[in-house]
């Protein structure tokens, strides 16, 4: 079982580098090499994706992946920073689905800016298409108008067979959980999710034992806040699934906590936490590498079948967290607070 480790910018190698100490203690013969990517990878070879990097990914069983990103980068050509590695290991790759579950754990309902009686017992998955969308649409561009003007120009679009396999991704996850599909669109007013809804409901078809409902992507921001125990599997396109998951991450007090597996039609995965570089808090050994520590779990469920030992990983995060471990960003009065390698200590110590 071969892992690309890639640790990336800011936090990046600080938090993967708990996640690989995590899974170094369940000995059970994972091959790991690291190479860098993003801003790392500029450094080292002009290129956010540098072709060494992409090779290794590629013969590699799976992507282990720290963050990117870097103010210091933003000056750059667009083709050269840090975000566009990462948007080009996804295509290349062919990583369709994206997985971000926001789980509550009992001890963190404090931590979340909701009330506790909102949160409490918190289980959705987000499901989002990742290698489509405006994201990705071409034509795209900045131009100048004959009267001079500038025109920004992105294009939204999507085929009816990218809609069905993510929306099929949805659907087996949901009859593994509460058979329940909230597809997110804004069909009112764009053509391309008009025909998102369409395919959907087609698609449900083949699972009758699942329900399916529509909710418009703003009403969706509202309800994740308003009643978000409503949710079982929510489906998105690619932009609206970035905004929805972040917002989710935080009713579980952190997007410290969020895991996020990006997965090809064979299961192979790139997995990384939601959140991002946080250059600013970069070498001070304070980030929260939960996130990156469970989606190392979600690398074991979904691409190596290995259900046990994910469960490990998963039990020992709630050990840790009920023992009164807490990173800052979680951190509340009478708890321990620690930093990011005592952390990824008190995880392997459960273990």
């Amino acid at each position: 079982m071969k892992i690309a480790v890639l640790p990336g910018d800011g936090i990046g190698p600080e938090i993967v580098a708990q996640a690989v100490k995590v899974l170094n203690a369940l000995n059970i013969g994972l091959e790991m090499e690291e190479a860098p990517i993003g801003g790392a990878g500029y450094e080292a070879a002009g290129d956010p994706l540098p072709d060494a990097t992409l090779a290794l990914a590629k013969a590699a069983d799976a992507v282990l992946l720290g963050a990117v990103g870097d103010w210091k980068y933003d000056k750059l050509e667009r083709h050269l920073r840090p975000e566009r590695g990462l948007l080009r290991i996804r295509k290349e790759l062919n990583l369709f689905a994206n997985l971000r579950p926001a789980l509550l754990y009992p001890e963190l309902a404090s931590a979340s800016t909701l009330k506790p009686e909102v949160v409490s017992g918190l289980d959705i998955m987000i499901v989002r298409e990742l290698t489509g969308d405006i994201y990705f649409g071409q034509p795209r561009g900045i131009s100048t108008l004959e009267n001079g003007e500038r025109e920004g120009i992105n294009t939204m679009r999507y085929n009816e067979s990218e809609i069905k396999r993510i929306g099929r991704v949805a659907f087996e996850i949901a009859m593994k959980r509460n058979k329940k599909v909230c597809s997110v669109d804004k069909a009112n007013v764009l053509e391309t999710t008009e025909l998102w809804r369409q395919v959907m409901i087609e698609l449900s078809r083949e699972y009758p034992e699942v329900e399916l409902s529509h909710m418009y992507v703003d009403n969706a921001a509202m309800q994740l806040v308003r009643a978000p125990k409503q949710f079982d599997v929510m489906v998105t396109g690619n932009i609206f699934g970035d905004i929805l998951s972040d917002e989710a991450s935080m009713l579980t007090g952190s997007i410290g906590m969020l895991p996020s597996a990006s997965l090809d039609a064979n299961n192979k995965g790139m997995y990384e936490p939601s959140h991002g570089s946080a250059p600013d808090i970069a070498g001070k050994d304070i980030a929260n590498p939960l996130a990156t520590i469970l989606s190392a779990a979600m690398m074991l469920r979904y691409t190596f079948n290995d259900e046990a030992n994910a469960l490990r990983i998963e039990e020992a995060v709630k050990k840790a967290l009920a023992q009164g471990y807490r990173t800052a960003d979680i951190h509340t009065e009478g708890c321990n607070k620690v930093g990011c390698a005592a952390m990824g200590d008190a995880v392997v110590a459960a273990l």
